[in-house]
């Protein structure tokens, strides 16, 4: 899988949390700003995903997130840690 294919499958797992009214806002916020930060084209690849690794760690450690919304965070993070640049 190419970086930017990880890097689409990364936006639709932060969509879906960032659309789902039941996570509180701050946690849709920190998920629109990581989307933000994935589909800029200033930086790299690496750059970007450890940018938005850094926004989604920071919001991860909410203790009103839902369970549910934890798991789709530590998913996507999970495929932005595979991003390096060559």
């Amino acid at each position: 899988m190419s970086a930017d294919e990880k890097i689409q499958q990364a936006i639709m797992i932060l969509q879906r949390i960032a659309e789902d009214t039941g996570v509180p806002r701050n946690i849709r916020r920190a998920a629109n700003e990581a989307i933000k930060i994935l589909q800029s084209k200033t930086y790299t690849q690496a750059v970007r995903a450890a940018n938005a690794i850094s926004v989604l760690e920071e919001c991860s450690q909410d203790p009103n997130m839902p369970l549910f919304a934890r798991t789709a965070i530590w998913q996507a993070v999970s495929v932005l840690e595979q991003i390096r640049d060559l």
